[in-house]
């Protein structure tokens, strides 16, 4: 529900309790690489429960922690039956030698309450078993009841970070299309959920056909094209309250592939007239446009840089469809794309160092990844139909689309590791199709 989004009280707040290692440092560290990595055994007991209330929450907070971390193919959970220790008081030692005896790395320890005004009190420790030590300090969040979900979705981000050294992406958020009915006569909405499918939540009817949604980059908004009116335009929906607006385009014009700036006061899109397409910028407040290239090729499905001073794109100006980098201001076009294939729908990732796109070639499609100068191009995925990648706020993660091949063909959200590895299908209610992976929650 919404109001678990507006009413958790996300800030973490220190303990006033003394540490045995500083906040992100100590022995245990899991170093990741472009190769195979062993998975490290972790242990996640249910958290305590501290009141007859918190029984039920303990169990379901511990579990989706543990799907989190697991789900991200670096980690493997060793199972409640294996375990030999017992965590009945969360301020009592933890005996580690317990948990070194089933070979866990990690363990972490939590309580659940819920205080005067009935909200969810999750304290949480991380521990480094082999080392004997707490990993960084203890932490609490505070949140109303239904946003638990969301408090174990933080913990799992803390632990990873701390872990990994690289950003959590648990506790986010995609809009994509869910589609539905036979192959010929898909009925297509908006919808939103949790990273791992939780939360459904729908954002559109399915009176028109709706494509390509795009979060802003503070989660608040989405950029969608609709065929409402018979020809493809731009929309702008607000996620709390469900208020949408077309954004401005001249008449007999077809407006769409829409993204946002990175400081969310712009939109870059695609725009035909006249039976040429090309790239535009619009100031969202003021409606005002500026065209960005002018040339008789196709030019779509574009995308800014994490410093919005750069924009990759797909165009066919060179006879079939490649990846193009030019300035955010436009001018000329830099080609990035030279091995064999058709190459679309480009994404540059968060940490600005790679693009990933979708690549069709010797009748395969492929999601795939390159430096932003076309170098070390590495394929992730093959199959009938791969495509419209977006990245996990991170940039480790890439969701996209699979679609499988004949009249009972349906389109499927999928993720994958950056290295190629860990392939999962994302549950999701029906076909699933066009994702776009938001920022964290604050």
């Amino acid at each position: 529900m919404m109001r678990s989004f507006l009413t958790l009280l996300a800030a973490l707040t220190f303990w006033a309790m003394p540490a045995t290692a500083q906040e992100n440092s100590g022995p245990l560290r899991l170093e990741i690489t472009e190769g195979v990595i062993e998975p490290m055994p972790f242990a996640v007991p249910d958290l305590v429960a501290e009141s007859a209330q918190a029984r039920d929450l303990a169990t379901r907070i511990a579990r989706v922690i543990a799907a989190d971390l697991s789900g991200t193919g670096l980690f493997r959970e060793i199972p409640a039956e294996a375990h030999i220790g017992r965590i009945t008081n969360f301020d009592s030692p933890v005996q580690f030698a317990d948990w070194r005896a089933i070979n866990a790395q990690a363990l972490v320890t939590g309580a659940v309450n819920l205080d005067g005004a009935g909200r969810v009190v999750v304290k949480f420790r991380i521990h480094d078993v082999f080392a004997g030590q707490e990993l960084g300090r203890g932490q609490q969040l505070v949140g109303e009841p239904d946003g638990w979900r969301r408090i174990a979705h933080k913990v799992a981000d803390q632990v990873y970070s701390r872990i990994t050294g690289e950003g959590g992406y648990f506790d986010s958020r995609v809009v994509f299309v869910s589609e539905s009915g036979p192959k010929g006569e898909r009925a297509k909405r908006l919808a939103i959920m949790d990273y791992d499918g939780a939360n459904l939540r729908y954002l559109t009817d399915a009176s028109t056909i709706v494509l390509a949604p795009r979060f802003s980059p503070t989660g608040d908004r989405v950029l969608y094209t609709s065929y409402e009116t018979g020809f493809p335009r731009i929309y702008l929906l607000d996620v709390a309250d469900v208020g949408r607006r077309a954004l401005p385009t001249l008449d007999g014009t077809m407006s769409f592939a829409p993204r946002f700036s990175p400081d969310g006061r712009t939109v870059l899109y695609s725009l035909t007239q006249g039976g040429n397409t090309d790239l535009y910028t619009m100031d969202i407040a003021s409606g005002a446009s500026v065209r960005l290239t002018n040339a008789p090729s196709i030019e779509t499905a574009p995308s800014y840089s994490p410093d919005g001073s750069r924009i990759v794109f797909e165009s066919d100006r060179s006879g079939s469809p490649q990846l193009y980098i030019m300035e955010a201001s436009g001018g000329e076009a830099q080609r990035v794309s030279f091995g064999r294939g058709r190459y679309g729908t480009p994404v540059w990732s968060p940490r600005g160092d790679l693009v990933a796109f979708t690549k069709q070639a010797e009748g395969r499609f492929h999601i795939g990844v390159m430096r932003t100068d076309g170098s070390e191009e590495r394929l992730l995925t093959a199959s009938f139909l791969d495509e419209g990648p977006t990245w996990a706020p991170n940039g480790r993660v890439i969701m996209f689309t699979r679609e499988t091949r004949g009249e009972q063909g349906e389109a499927r959200l999928y993720t994958v590791d950056i290295t190629g590895r860990n392939l999962r299908q994302v549950p999701t209610n029906g076909g699933a199709s066009d994702p776009s992976w938001g920022p964290l929650q604050e």
